[in-house]
């Protein structure tokens, strides 16, 4: 071979490995504006959500709501349907709308801010909860024994043994409202119901927990860390706690009393006594804002050049921790529970959501690179309810693939 041959050998070589390389990767970092067909998906089969959306609205299982589907990196469906509000007047809803998350905060704000403090060096996972709060009573045994002390990745996991939740009623008419420092004296002294490890009980009261050690290792409160260490550098504008009031015309309400709707603050009756900044909830947020969380996700951590959190740590996130297969959790997220309903039947084996109280959800395939949000305000009707419609759409998305 002589000189020029073997330069355009090597030439050929190299653009044939940067050529593969480039197939590996993925095709962009950041969100864009696609269609079903350029993504593998059938434009048909999706257009079953519209129909089971609207039954759903007209059967009065929810006001209204803004749906958010997207596939490796591309938006093929960002809607809104039915009424943002219909109580004292009705208004309909808009795709910018934001909605109290409810226990979406767990992953998406909390969960996340404790990793970032793991990444950082300044927690572990297996440390005492007592490291941070002393005060935290530990489950005793019949013959009086103690039992092995609470930990982190407990709390994250919903097996520490704590109740789901406490009297919120009884402690607001005692210390009134908000009363952060008695409802955290309630939770770290409350009965334990069951050893830590043992049992998966879901618990509001662990991630209030885990908000509070936030605090006091960073000297930041969730809404300032999330903000700081997530929503900002994420620039997900629409995302916050304690949203100021020009926010309003944007927030969905939520359950009515007297006559009035409750919009702006959170709906949860223990994250009110913690003056909105909880780790079991208050988070308010939007779709547009979610799509880039979730991509976040998916693209290991980083987006449009940002890194919030290491792959490695997406991947423990994700994952049903070691030696607590039974409860069916990752750090933070539901993966395999009895909670798991808004994943759908479909998804991949490696996918992974939460949902809230208020009538959100998120599901994330990793596997088809594929994100569901369903944000709703269901709670603002009397007899609201998206647990069957959540599931069904996850069917739907998932049956929409025809090119994994």
């Amino acid at each position: 071979m002589n000189r020029k041959s073997l330069s355009i050998f090597v030439l050929l070589t190299i653009i044939s490995i940067l050529l593969t390389t480039c197939d590996k990767m993925p095709a962009s970092q950041k969100l864009y504006r696609s269609t079903p067909k350029h993504l593998g998906m059938d434009a048909k089969q999706l257009k079953h959500i519209d129909v089971i959306i609207e039954k759903a609205i007209r059967d009065k299982k929810l006001p209204g709501a803004v749906l958010l589907v997207a596939r490796k990196d591309g938006i093929v469906v960002h809607k809104a349907y039915g009424n943002f509000q219909v109580t004292p007047d009705v208004q309909p809803m808009t795709t910018e709308k934001m909605f109290d998350m409810a226990s979406v905060t767990k992953p998406v704000a909390t969960a996340t801010s404790i990793m970032i403090l793991v990444e950082q060096g300044k927690i572990r996972l297996m440390d005492p909860v007592t490291k941070y709060i002393a005060e935290y009573t530990p489950y005793y045994y019949e013959d009086g024994r103690a039992a092995e002390p609470i930990r982190l990745y407990h709390l994250l996991t919903h097996t520490s043994g704590l109740p789901p939740y406490t009297n919120a009623g009884a402690l607001k008419e005692q210390y009134g409202e908000p009363c952060s420092k008695e409802l955290i004296q309630n939770i770290a002294t409350i009965e334990k119901q069951n050893p830590p490890g043992k049992h998966f009980a879901y618990s509001c009261l662990g991630f209030i927990t885990l908000a509070e050690i936030i605090q006091r290792v960073s000297g930041l409160n969730i809404g300032e860390f999330s903000k700081k260490y997530i929503f900002e550098p994420l620039q997900m504008n629409s995302t916050m706690f304690c949203p100021p009031e020009e926010y309003l015309p944007r927030i969905a309400p939520t359950e009515v009393f007297n006559g009035i709707p409750l919009k702006g603050k959170v709906h949860d009756p223990l994250a009110q006594l913690m003056g909105g900044l909880s780790g079991n909830a208050g988070l308010f947020s939007s779709a547009d804002d979610l799509a880039i969380f979730c991509q976040m996700m998916l693209n290991g951590g980083t987006y449009d050049g940002v890194r919030i959190i290491s792959p490695l740590t997406v991947k423990a996130m994700m994952a049903v921790y070691p030696d607590l297969a039974f409860a069916g959790r990752g750090l933070g997220w539901d993966v395999n529970s009895a909670y798991s309903s808004n994943m759908g039947d479909i998804f991949s084996k490696s996918s992974y959501g939460h949902t809230g109280f208020t009538g959100t959800s998120i599901v994330i395939d990793p596997e088809t690179e594929t994100f569901v949000i369903l944000l709703t305000n269901s709670v603002h009707l009397p007899e609201g309810n998206v647990i069957a419609l959540r599931s069904k759409i996850a069917n739907i998305v998932a049956g929409s693939i025809v090119d994994p």
